[in-house]
């Protein structure tokens, strides 16, 4: 097998074996319905009840405010149709940002094909938006507040705690999509006054298909997904037993190592973008440089086009990702990028780069020397750099 480098964490992780090995017993040994009520399958009851328990505690939460899901996409769509839906006797305006989740925007979408209004707030050349914006934006009909924690594609941190102020000074309902910041940084829901959080399991070495959203007591949001009368009836569908025990197992495993974690990520991920910065010119870090997720490093390179670099980085066993989005069978480059005013020509040559756990200096070293040369390799192909070049002499 060729020399493997995984850093794409930001898309998904490795679930650990730790995790693996806790979720087996529920696949063949501890597979009863919690919903049944006969000893066997009911005990899996105390099960979940341990896994909401060891959430709450990571986010200051209480245990009866963790609803599992499916995943972070579904969180996101419950927090912002379902509290759309409920609350709109009193208004039917939502506040987000231009760089949210597709999870986000594209339920704004569906929400505004159903008479509901959107803002969507600019933020600065580093992604960040401005508190200040967010309160200008706010009109009496205003029921919902979703800024995410942190991007996930330039690995912004966003002003959440002082945003979460702000709405519940106005008595508007606060969401925050965490999916790449939960158990990655510390976050405290009282703290930040935070009403709802989505999160999914399988972006901190965790599981696929499984995530929660976290709803404060009190918040009258209603079923997103209707049928039994499970997550006490707000979440119809038979428990995913393995996927629970699994995502419980993986937040306990993160909130331990959080800090050292972040300390080695945080050395690494800087070691990388000083190596870049030095010795690879005409390039751009996106991104703040100071508030920004530990593990994400995002460049643009001039005159280079995204995919291109992510398949000769592939040749070279390096997994990363782009700031294009021409593998979806789209021709626009990132919405983020554009967001935060790179031209098109420039937001194409973007690479994002996340590291993980097991990331190592000797890893680092070879992608910069690999993308070295074939960041080199393009630009002798581009009549545009060769002009560009010409014209600096």
């Amino acid at each position: 097998m060729k020399k493997l480098i995984y850093l794409d964490n930001a898309a998904t992780t490795k679930t650990s074996p730790e995790v693996v090995e806790a979720m087996l017993p529920y696949f063949t040994e501890h597979y009863g319905n919690p919903s049944s009520v006969y000893g066997f399958a009911a005990a899996n009851k105390e099960v979940i009840k341990r896994q909401r328990e060891i959430i709450a505690g990571v986010l200051g939460a209480k245990s009866n405010e963790i609803y599992f899901t499916a995943g972070g996409t579904e969180a996101d769509n419950w927090a912002l149709i379902a509290s759309a839906e409920a609350y709109a006797a009193k208004g039917k305006h939502i506040i987000t940002t231009k760089i949210e989740h597709h999870a986000v925007l594209h339920t704004c979408e569906y929400l505004q094909k159903r008479g509901y209004e959107v803002t969507y707030l600019d933020v600065d050349e580093n992604g960040l938006v401005d508190p200040k914006a967010v309160e200008d934006a706010i009109r009496p009909d205003t029921i919902l507040i979703s800024v995410m924690f942190a991007n996930n594609e330039i690995g912004t941190v966003e002003p959440i705690s002082e945003i979460g102020k702000i709405a519940r000074a106005h008595g508007i309902l606060f969401h925050t999509d965490a999916v790449q910041a939960f158990a990655q940084i510390p976050i405290n829901v009282d703290e930040c006054n935070i009403d709802m959080l989505s999160a999914s399991g399988h972006k901190l070495n965790g599981p696929k298909g499984i995530g929660f959203l976290y709803i404060r007591k009190g918040v009258k949001i209603r079923s997103f997904i209707h049928g039994g009368a499970q997550e006490r009836k707000r979440r119809a569908g038979t428990e995913n037993m393995p996927g629970i025990v699994g995502l419980g197992k993986a937040v306990e495993l993160a909130a331990a190592s959080m800090q050292e974690r972040a300390e080695k990520e945080t050395r690494l991920r800087d070691y990388l973008i000083s190596r870049i910065e030095n010795e690879i010119p005409y390039c751009r870090l996106n991104g703040d440089r100071v508030k920004r997720l530990p593990n994400n490093a995002n460049f643009s390179f001039r005159f280079i086009e995204g995919e291109s670099m992510l398949i000769k980085l592939d040749f070279k066993g390096i997994c990363a990702s782009s700031g294009s989005a021409c593998t979806s069978g789209s021709l626009d480059p990132s919405h983020v990028l554009l967001a935060i005013g790179l031209p098109h020509e420039i937001a194409h040559g973007s690479l994002r780069m996340t590291l993980g756990s097991d990331t190592t200096k000797e890893d680092i070293d070879y992608t910069v020397d690999s993308l070295k040369e074939i960041v080199k390799e393009i630009r002798a192909l581009s009549p545009l750099y060769e002009d560009f070049l010409k014209k600096q002499k």
